[in-house]
């Protein structure tokens, strides 16, 4: 953490009620920005932004989901009168279903689910970027950080094939952002976290997240923390160069 770092900013995190979503927005609240809160659960939107208003910080909450279009459009207007206009969006909110803490395959999965799962980890960064860029490109200066994973580029036998073919399309999106935006001044990243320690991790078995631990050269499960450091740092001033890139936060699984 670099106290400060972030004072001049106003970051929109996605996702933001628990796990890497929450331990994002507290950093950058750490590190001085004014940080908006959106998430679909209300109650837990709600509780994480009076905790860390509590705590002094200047933040602002809705609830929406991020796969429905209007909702973004209606929140964003809401949050942007608390902490003005956006110029950092972490597209974090994801869902990666299990059925009796297993993954469906794919002839067993339903196009219900599948669409469930595109709506939130691919619509929901297009629409928040669709709604947000246009502020960027006005000023000149904006930093998106798409949330991918290491199932966007590697087979990860406890995620679904939607969970995988959504993570590799933010992938292609992000990079097409930076293509594209790249000359207003705005860069756009992506984060691939391997197994992090969040509560998603208790819908699946123990000796799965074993496996993946054993498999991992640094021996353990990263920290919600240590993805926010990544994110920190991507639309920090020191990495005012570096846009198209993903970021692996995984302790080395992609190298096995």
């Amino acid at each position: 953490m670099i106290a400060g770092r972030h004072s001049d900013r106003n970051v929109l995190v996605s996702g933001a009620a628990s796990g890497i979503g929450a331990a994002i927005a507290q950093r950058y609240c750490e590190e001085g920005a004014r940080v908006a809160l959106l998430d679909l659960n209300p109650q837990a939107v709600q509780a994480q932004g009076e905790a860390l208003r509590a705590q002094g910080f200047h933040v602002a909450w809705q609830a929406a989901d991020v796969g429905d279009f209007e909702q973004c459009q209606h929140a964003c207007a809401l949050l942007a009168e608390e902490i003005g206009r956006v110029d950092t969006l972490i597209n974090n909110a994801g869902i990666s279903p299990k059925h009796e803490g297993k993954p469906a395959p794919i002839w067993q999965m339903s196009p219900t689910e599948w669409q469930q799962v595109v709506a939130v980890n691919l619509n929901g960064a297009f629409n928040l970027s669709r709604l947000l860029s246009p502020s960027m490109v006005e000023q000149r200066f904006g930093r998106i950080i798409n949330m991918s994973s290491v199932a966007g580029s590697a087979y990860l036998p406890l995620v679904a094939a939607h969970y995988s073919a959504t993570k590799a399309a933010i992938i292609g999106f992000t990079r097409h952002l930076a293509g594209e935006l790249g000359a207003y001044g705005i860069t756009a990243n992506a984060l691939a976290p391997g197994r992090i320690e969040t509560p998603l991790l208790k819908t699946v078995a123990s000796a799965a997240n074993e496996a993946v631990i054993a498999d991992t050269p640094l021996l353990r499960l990263g920290q919600p923390c240590e993805v926010a450091d990544a994110a920190c740092y991507l639309s920090a001033p020191d990495s005012a160069f570096i846009t198209g890139q993903v970021l692996d936060v995984a302790g080395g699984w992609l190298m096995r």
